[in-house]
Order: structure tokens, then C-alpha cells, then sequence
């Protein structure tokens, strides 16, 4: 196992046409095919960042910020932000687009965390997180900050209960 892996090294980016299955009865994305791809693009992330095969431990909450209408094309992006001894923090976004307009607006946005596993299902380390360059940077920075805020949000919205 390499010691460092760069945060391009997981960079991962899916694509999905919204058809008829995956709609509800308004004709937009359902919230769990949403989740959905957004795991296996994150998974994806991990075992690209990490070079083992890792599995879904948590995923932060959820923000539905716009809906996915049918025949939209959904774009899931993820990429490694942070890393433990075992797990990968990963970053997962999605956009919609209008494929005869070219207009894409943010639809979704979450953070979770996979763990490496080896050959026998035993949690194994992962490299360290390598940001070689400005723009590597800054989206480590970004997301770090993203998540400190939407983590800080939930725990006020709980003490407000």
C-alpha cells in the first residue's frame, strides 16, 4: 500500500439519466435512488483512494436542495476530503442537467465515511491524504469546512428540540 494517495487519485464522477423507475408520481428523482448512486460513487472514491475493496460506515446528513426531474441527467462527483487509520471521509455532490439546455443546478450534497477492508473483511489502514496542489487543497479545505458547519447545524437544530 502506498503511503500517500492524492485526493485526484479518488476523484470520481457518474452519470445517470432519471427514467421512469427511479421517479416518484411527480415525475422527480426519488430521495432513496438519490442515495443510492451517491453511495456507489463514494465507494468508488474510496476503493480508488485507498486500493482495497470499503464499505459504507456512515453518511452525514442528508440536504435535498433541489429536485431531479425526469429525463434529467443526475451528476455524482466525490473525492476523499479526510482520512483515519482505517476509514476515508468522502465528499459526494450531485447536479442535475438539462441535456438540451446544458443548465445544471446542485441537487444534493452529503459527507460519509467508508472503511478499508483486506482480503479476509478486517478493517485495514488506508494511505495518508496527499493535497499536492492549490485546487486540491482548497476542496480538502472547502469540504472539511462544509462538514464542521453542516455537523455544528444538526446538533442546533437537536439542542433547539
Amino acid at each position: 500500500m502506498p503511503e500517500t494517495a492524492t485526493l485526484m487519485d479518488s476523484y470520481t464522477e457518474m452519470t445517470e439519466l432519471l427514467l421512469p423507475n427511479d421517479t416518484n408520481n411527480l415525475g422527480r428523482a426519488l430521495g432513496g435512488a438519490v442515495l443510492h448512486w451517491m453511495d456507489i460513487c463514494g465507494a468508488i472514491s474510496a476503493m480508488r483512494f485507498s486500493n482495497h475493496q470499503c464499505v459504507t460506515a456512515s453518511m452525514d446528513h442528508v440536504d435535498f436542495i433541489s429536485p431531479i426531474d425526469l429525463g434529467e441527467v443526475a451528476i455524482v462527483e466525490a473525492f476523499v476530503f479526510n482520512t483515519g487509520r482505517t476509514s476515508v471521509d468522502v465528499k459526494v455532490d450531485v447536479r442535475a442537467e438539462d441535456p438540451r439546455k446544458g443548465d445544471e443546478r446542485e441537487t444534493t450534497t452529503s459527507f460519509f465515511t467508508f472503511v478499508a477492508l483486506d482480503e479476509e473483511g478486517t478493517p485495514t489502514p488506508v494511505p495518508d491524504l496527499d493535497c499536492p496542489t492549490d485546487n486540491q487543497r482548497a476542496l480538502r479545505d472547502a469540504a472539511r469546512r462544509q462538514r464542521r458547519e453542516q455537523l455544528a447545524a444538526v446538533a442546533e437544530k437537536i439542542d433547539d428540540e
